[in-house]
């Protein structure tokens, strides 16, 4: 019966219940009625219907067993205290953001654009999709904090669940997701912060969220070189930027300077994509260029020559109506329509963002001198 419960996975924290003392009793009876006791994290978990419904499932298919009945609980201060340390270790709370840590291994990708409308949010979402959908363990931090959009373009409708000093981050499509929308009452009132308000969610969206261990981290940028540009330099200085133009000279000229911040904040640029790079013609095999050509190029060989190392153009995005519905509908076009050619060329500039090698300057590789 624990072997079975075993294989529930917790919907939030995305690890079995068993390991995270949610289990609080097995009853068998003698006609294979079978009653399991569950701990929830806190009163009015989201998700408590998920792992009911798991937990049926789980328990209805052993041999034997005539009917489940299931009863929930809520852990208490001290059970979840507890888990807390089974997650984070014994050192309590933790303020640290844990992609600077000795040892991390996630890659951390900080998407900008020089101008709004670009379609910098609809990239990252489907990146992260495509990423996910490959076995990567992804998560986004929605850092556009006055245009916050990414719950809507995932369909992430769940509100963050906290267990003591913890937020656990709602998940759509396998993507661990967090965003200031998921804080704000009902309604669509702005948000109106000023720099150390800003700062300050993004240090509690990266160090009090519990990320677990991720593959990729995308931080969806807001436009510009603003005060959350700086504060992720400044908190996440390993962190790479990927920017997003559109052909146009206009759009261009803007992105190279979102761009350049990384000449003074000593941060790598992964690379630069362009969007909106072209429209299908729907009558013969032509592109139509709405926006112009070639700023995408522009843009990277510019800021090789700022920088003084190469920077890609990492690809070239079309122009597809089904891009914008999937983003109105919570369904990124990499998942419903992944051969269509804007979702083919996502999913090829994600495969070469997650296949790059990683660095191994400062991992602790744990070789001794051989003193024979």
């Amino acid at each position: 019966m624990t072997a079975a419960l075993a294989t529930v996975i917790d919907p939030e924290i995305r690890r079995p219940i068993t390991d995270l003392g949610m289990v609080k009793g097995i009853d068998i009876a003698a006609d294979g009625k079978v009653g399991v006791g569950i701990y929830l994290t806190v009163s009015g978990c989201p998700m408590k219907d998920t792992i009911r419904r798991d937990v049926n499932a789980a328990v209805a298919k052993i041999d034997g067993v005539s009917a489940v009945e299931i009863e929930l609980d809520v852990m208490s201060t001290e059970q979840r205290k507890k888990l807390q340390t089974t997650l984070r270790g014994d050192r309590g709370p933790e303020k640290e953001i844990p992609f600077n840590q000795p040892g991390s291994l996630t890659r951390v990708f900080a998407v900008a654009s020089g101008k709004g409308g670009v379609g910098k949010s609809s990239v990252t979402v489907n990146l992260a999709a495509s990423m996910a959908a490959s076995g990567l363990k992804v998560g986004i931090v929605d850092a556009d904090i006055y245009g916050h959009s990414i719950p809507r373009m995932l369909g992430a409708a769940e509100r963050p669940t906290k267990v003591e000093d913890m937020i656990m981050p709602p998940v759509a499509h396998d993507i661990k997701v967090i965003s200031v929308g998921m804080f704000k009452p009902p309604g669509n009132s702005a948000v109106v912060w000023r720099g150390p308000m800003l700062d300050r969610a993004l240090h509690q969206f990266l160090a009090d969220v519990y990320w677990g261990d991720l593959d990729v981290l995308l931080l969806d940028l807001p436009p510009g070189t603003g005060d959350i540009a700086i504060s992720v330099a400044q908190r996440l200085p390993s962190a790479e930027i990927l920017v997003v133009t559109t052909p146009q000279m206009a759009a261009a000229e803007v992105a190279e300077r979102a761009g350049s911040i990384a000449a003074q904040t000593h941060q790598q640029i992964a690379g630069v994509i362009e969007n909106m790079a072209w429209l299908p013609c729907p009558h013969c095999d032509d592109r139509i260029n709405v926006f112009g050509e070639g700023g995408g190029q522009t843009v990277a060989d510019a800021l090789t020559r700022t920088l003084g190392t190469r920077v890609p153009l990492l690809g070239q995005v079309p122009i597809d109506l089904r891009l914008r519905e999937g983003g109105d509908e919570g369904k990124p076009l990499v998942l419903t329509d992944p051969d269509s050619p804007a979702a083919a060329e996502l999913r090829q500039i994600a495969d070469r963002l997650s296949k790059r090698s990683s660095s191994l300057k400062g991992l602790q590789l744990g070789l001794a001198p051989n003193r024979a």
